[in-house]
């Protein structure tokens, strides 16, 4: 922050997503949002009363930049998928961010516009209040678990699973895994092959069935 700025609510919230995203959300105390933003700790607290205010105030910040979905009208599930690749853009950016959305008491008015504006694009659609809850929770849960697993896999670059998979399959008893052989060999080293498109693919699927059930569900 350069020194002739002054210090603010958003500075200091800026400064807390800054560290977070290099050490975690574990990272964000008083003292190094402080040395992040060059000043002393006691400053901070003429602009957030505690460590508390901070974790609420970035958990807005991360749901103020996801985007919401379309405005009236249009089609719901391509609302809904919209935003949630863009969660899925954010939350890969601040995957620390992950255990604390859904963890805090005290949500800020970002993180109550986000939610009903998803659960306004659901009703709006034909979806009963049931229904709409039940598509939320597993959408969240998706996109959150896709992050989480693509956070913690060992490849980022085709060259990342060539070496990767290609060293498995080296060593892969194949008579006795055959399955697992032919998937590593006959997809995942195939040109072309890229683990991210699984979110579209799974994403749409989920998209799908919530159709099928939208007005409620079905009978037995």
């Amino acid at each position: 922050m350069p020194p002739s700025q002054p210090l603010n609510r958003g500075l200091v919230l800026e400064g807390a997503i800054r560290v977070a995203d290099r050490g975690g959300v574990e990272a964000i105390t008083m003292r190094r949002v402080a040395q992040e933003l060059g000043v002393e700790a006691m400053s901070l607290y003429h602009h957030v009363p505690n460590k508390d205010a901070i974790l609420d105030g970035v958990v807005d910040m991360v749901f103020a930049a996801i985007e919401l979905p379309g405005a009236e009208g249009d089609d719901w599930r391509e609302a809904i998928r919209t935003r949630s690749f863009s969660a899925r853009v954010i939350l890969s950016r601040h995957s620390w961010a992950l255990g604390l959305m859904d963890s805090r008491r005290d949500p800020g008015p970002a993180t109550l516009r986000h939610h009903d504006a998803v659960l306004g694009v659901l009703r709006e659609a034909g979806f009963t209040l049931p229904m709409a809850a039940h598509a939320v929770s597993l959408i969240d849960s998706y996109v959150s678990g896709f992050v989480l697993q693509e956070a913690n896999l060992p490849v980022r670059t085709p060259d990342d699973v060539e070496e990767v998979a290609g060293g498995i399959l080296r060593h892969l008893p194949a008579e006795e895994l055959p399955y697992l052989t032919e998937m590593i060999r006959d997809h995942a080293l195939q040109p072309g092959y890229d683990y991210t498109s699984e979110f579209g693919y799974g994403l749409d699927l989920i998209l799908d069935a919530l159709e099928a059930r939208r007005g409620g569900p079905r009978s037995r």
